[in-house]
């Protein structure tokens, strides 16, 4: 039935999101994949939601980088190339790259996003901050790499911000391969991730006080009643996260407040929610120091050198291609 459906839709012109929306929805339990949530107006809640006081992960990141960006730096090497994967307005990269410009003449810095905006407030703002820093920014998501391949070497990669946690850890592995499968020997890979740390810190940092992670996970909802033809009522969906201990990470779920019947129009089916019944929407994974460096090896990756932050909440690890 699924395939039948999906192939009556085939001569229809969708939105690039029918596919993962159609197949999500139609599971048991429904989910939706995390790339989903950042659309333009996702992006811009994402970046609000890098402020709040609860959310901890992007100014402790940040705090490494401004501790020991000039030895994270000194590791890389010089004239190298540097590319991002979800960059988003490059905040925190300003921080390594103005260091990085203090040994070597030059830098390319290519970042790759979903937003087209994002990436232009990244590159106006690099370019006025950083004179002899070229932005030549990609749109796009992380299944077509081939633009590591036009970077000039020695070339290293940043996947920053903890988003490694958004996957499964099979996903995590397929992607650190796919990355190393575009680099030469001697390239390098910086990897930022969230560790497992204090329940109450981690529960805070997903449920601010402000609802903007809220209105961030209810955005996907706004997104596939736009593009889709949606009848979603914002109302009728409460956002729900918290801390899996088991699988060590936490959840976030769009959960009906009543028993309920939603149209998609544009993918011709109609969902039915029982009260309680959850979409599952995004995973953070939480790593210890010992599993985030078998992650790299299995990836392709040789960890050269790991920085924390005093309190151990977040971790930067730089890993080579061997």
């Amino acid at each position: 039935m699924i395939s039948q459906q999906r192939l009556s839709l085939a001569s229809t012109p969708l939105s690039a999101i029918a596919g993962d929306v159609f197949d999500g929805l139609s599971r048991t339990p429904k989910s939706l994949p995390p790339k989903l949530l950042y659309d333009e107006r996702g992006s811009a809640l994402f970046e609000q939601i890098t402020c709040l006081p609860e959310y901890y992960p992007t100014r402790t990141e940040a705090g490494i980088f401004m501790m020991y960006a000039e030895e994270i730096c000194s590791r890389l090497g010089r004239d190298v190339s540097v590319a991002e994967l979800g960059a988003g307005t490059a905040t925190k990269t300003r921080i390594l790259l103005r260091s990085l410009v203090q040994r070597q003449s030059a830098v390319n810095y290519c970042p790759l996003d979903v937003s087209a905006t994002a990436l232009q407030v990244a590159k106006r703002e690099v370019e006025r901050d950083l004179e002899t820093v070229c932005v030549c920014p990609y749109v796009g998501d992380f299944e077509d790499l081939t633009f590591l391949e036009l970077q000039s070497p020695p070339r290293v990669v940043l996947y920053i911000g903890s988003s490694i946690g958004n996957l499964e850890r099979d996903e995590a592995v397929r992607l650190l391969k796919n990355i190393a499968r575009h680099l030469d020997s001697g390239d390098q890979l910086l990897l930022g991730a969230d560790l497992v740390k204090n329940t109450d810190v981690l529960n805070a940092a997903y449920n601010d006080s402000a609802g903007i992670t809220a209105a961030f996970n209810k955005n996907l909802l706004v997104r596939i009643n736009r593009e889709l033809g949606g009848h979603f009522e914002l109302d009728a969906f409460c956002h729900v996260s918290f801390w899996n201990e088991q699988a060590s990470r936490m959840e976030l779920h769009l959960e009906s407040r009543y028993r309920q019947s939603v149209r998609v129009d544009s993918l011709d089916m109609t969902l039915r929610f029982d009260q309680g019944e959850r979409i599952h929407t995004e995973n953070s994974y939480k790593y210890t120091m010992e599993r985030l460096e078998s992650l790299l090896q299995c990836g392709g990756f040789e960890v050269e050198n790991t920085w924390t932050d005093p309190h151990c909440w977040f971790a930067v690890s730089l890993g080579v291609i061997t």
